[in-house]
Order: structure tokens, then C-alpha cells, then sequence
């Protein structure tokens, strides 16, 4: 090893021996950079949840029935709608939906068992809270498709009644098969989306903080008299935040296989060479955010900035397909999209390189692109 390269490597791990020892003197940071993150993996894997079941519901069956009741009980069957409350008429049901006591109501008119045996139409009628529309089209779907099922078996029936004996109807049976996520359970499908978002809110953000206190405290100044490269300097000094941003992902998925039964499909050594090259880029922005502040305070809300919209724009939460047409090309600026898309298909669905090489060439170019730009600003302010 030449005598240059030994002098930089000593003068890297000085830098990152000071980094580390700094940090680790501050209880709030160690904190915020271990245990947040796992707290918050915990927290948003349990409250988020897409699933709509237990739908508080009242029914009003005016017919009273045993045709009117077995409807009800079919209606109620699958869980989705929670039966509450037998309010005795229609005006009485509406003012529970309006005080929100129940977000559905059903009623059964009168007659309807008699017109049934008839064989001629009736009616049930659905009253949707559309309030939460989530909650409302599950809902309203549930009960008009158990409603249609119902009727259509009915006529199959009378039909069938007036057939040749030994004659059918004729029939489709689906029978669906859903690969990767069976369960459809939520928390497989958003804990490595929240993994991502966490790599996002903690290197960012204290990253931009870390160089901005050092401003304010006046260490960043004294590089200036000291023969440090300014690359060194950098690297130096966001190299601790990167292991500390494996550490976390580490742990993020560890927890969600045990917790919330999150697979493991795919190479590991992809995973972790995906989420490198997305550190690159979160690691970037928040260099870059804090050579454009002054203060810890303007420092967090640039991160603030960046994070928010990044988080929006991913598809974690909301799917890309359901945004407005005119924002969905913003999202392919967004390095949290590309990584989110990487890693659910290495997790969930055993993906190769070949299968993420997109993804991977997005955040490659997103982080030499950002570190760059960075590095740039990095160097003008200490020098």
C-alpha cells in the first residue's frame, strides 16, 4: 500500500472513529437511529390495515320473514358487514348513520319473502355511509353482490324447476389462485414499503441534522485549517449513518418475518445490494439538505420537504395506477417508487437481478446523481 493511500485510509478512519464516537455520546440520537426505527416498523405494520371487514351494520327487516331472515344471514355471513343495531324502521336507521353509529344499513321491505315465492322482482335497499369511500365500496359491494348472487341463483332455480329431467344448466366455475400473498394480508404487502420509508425519515433527515449541528457548533469551521480532502471528509462523515442504515433494514426484516410472517423469497445479497444503492441516494439528499441550511431547524424542515412527497408519490400506501394521470410521471422521479418495487418483488416474489435491473439502473443513476450535486455543495462550504 502506498505511503498516499495508507495517509487516506488513516485520515477516513479518524474521521469515522470521531463520527462514531460523537454520535454515540447523544442517548436522543442512538435512540432515534436503533429503537425508532423498530417501534415505528411495529406500529405501522399493525395500524395499517386495507382489509375492510366488521362494518357496523343495522338492518331493518320489515317483512319479518324466514326468507327475509335467511337473506340477512347470507348478507352477514363473510364478515364484512357487523350486524349492531335493529332499528324498527327506515327514518330510525338513518338517523344512526347519520350519528355514525353504524355505516350501513340494510332493509328488507315488506312483502319481499311473499314476492319471492311469487317468483317476481323485489327490492332490498342499502344505505352507504360515503364518508370513508374505501369503507363504502366494500361495503355497498358486499351487500348488492351477495343481493345479485342471490337472485341470479333464484332464477337458475326456477328455471332448472322447468327443465327435461336429466337436463342442466349450463355453468362457469372460477376458481382463483392467489400466489405470493395467499392470506392477502396486509402487513406482507406494506412492511417492505415501511422498511423503505424508515431508510428514508432516519438518513435523511439525520444526516442533514448531524452536518447542520456541527455548523451551529462551530467543529464544521475548524476543517478548514486541518489538511483533510474534502471527499474524505464526506465519506467520513455519512459512512456511519450508511452501516446504521443497514443495521436498520436488517432489522426491519427480521422483525417482519417473525411479527407479521413477511417471506424471504429472494437473494439476500441482492437485497441488500438494492438497498445500498437506495442509501446512496437518501444518504445524498440529506448532504445535499444540509449544505443548504443554516441551522438544525432548517435542516429538518428540508428533509420534512423531501421525505413527505417521497413517501406520497411511492406507491406504499396509495397505488400508483389509482393517482391522478398528470402525477403519475412524477413518481418515476422518486427513488423510494424503484426501491419499494425491488424489494417487495426480491421479498414476496423471489426475484432475480435480471427481473429489478430497472429499478436497480434508477437508483444507481438517482444516487450518483444526488451524490454528485452534494458533494459539489459539500465542497464549496468547507472550503
Amino acid at each position: 500500500m502506498s505511503e498516499t493511500l495508507q495517509r487516506l485510509v488513516g485520515q477516513l478512519r479518524a474521521v469515522v472513529v470521531k463520527e462514531i464516537r460523537q454520535t454515540t455520546q447523544d442517548r436522543r440520537m442512538i435512540f432515534l437511529l436503533t429503537v425508532a426505527p423498530f417501534l415505528q416498523l411495529l406500529l405501522f405494520g399493525f395500524a395499517i390495515d386495507l382489509d375492510v371487514d366488521q362494518v357496523p351494520t343495522a338492518v331493518v327487516d320489515l317483512d319479518h320473514t324466514p326468507e327475509s331472515r335467511e337473506t340477512i344471514a347470507g348478507m352477514l355471513a363473510d364478515g364484512t358487514l357487523a350486524h349492531v343495531a335493529t332499528p324498527p324502521s327506515v327514518p330510525d336507521a338513518e338517523r344512526l348513520l347519520e350519528d355514525g353509529t353504524v355505516a350501513v344499513v340494510l332493509v328488507l321491505p315488506e312483502g319481499y319473502g311473499r314476492d319471492l315465492a311469487r317468483g317476481v322482482p323485489t327490492q332490498a335497499q342499502v344505505l352507504v355511509d360515503g364518508t370513508d369511500p374505501t369503507r363504502a365500496n366494500v361495503a355497498g359491494g358486499a351487500a348488492s353482490g351477495y343481493l345479485g348472487l342471490e337472485g341470479l341463483r333464484l332464477a337458475q332455480a326456477q328455471i332448472a324447476a322447468r327443465l327435461p329431467e336429466g337436463r342442466t344448466l349450463p355453468s362457469v366455475v372460477v376458481r382463483p389462485r392467489l400466489f405470493y400473498n395467499p392470506t392477502q394480508s396486509t402487513p406482507i404487502y406494506m412492511v417492505p414499503g415501511i422498511a423503505g420509508m424508515l431508510l428514508l425519515i432516519i438518513t435523511t433527515i439525520v444526516v442533514s441534522m448531524g452536518l447542520a449541528r456541527e455548523r451551529e457548533m462551530g467543529t464544521l469551521e475548524a476543517v478548514r485549517v486541518t489538511p483533510l480532502p474534502t471527499p474524505v471528509l464526506m465519506v467520513g462523515k455519512i459512512a456511519p449513518f450508511v452501516v446504521v442504515g443497514l443495521f436498520d433494514v436488517t432489522l426491519a426484516i427480521t422483525a417482519g418475518a417473525w411479527i407479521f410472517d413477511v417471506p424471504i423469497r429472494g437473494s439476500l445479497l441482492l437485497f441488500y445490494g438494492i438497498t445500498a444503492l437506495y442509501l446512496l441516494t437518501t444518504v445524498g439528499v440529506g448532504l445535499f439538505v444540509s449544505t443548504v441550511s443554516q441551522t438544525q431547524q432548517q435542516a429538518f424542515l428540508g428533509g420534512f420537504i423531501f421525505v413527505l412527497p417521497a413517501m406520497l408519490l411511492s406507491g406504499t400506501m396509495t397505488p400508483i395506477h389509482a393517482m391522478p394521470a398528470w402525477m403519475q410521471p412524477l413518481t418515476a422521479l422518486n427513488p423510494l417508487r424503484f426501491y419499494m418495487e425491488a424489494v417487495r418483488a426480491i421479498l414476496l416474489k423471489g426475484a432475480t437481478f435480471t427481473e429489478v435491473r430497472v429499478q436497480a439502473a434508477a437508483l444507481l443513476v438517482y444516487g450518483l446523481a444526488i451524490m454528485a450535486l452534494a458533494t459539489s455543495r459539500f465542497r464549496k462550504r468547507v472550503s
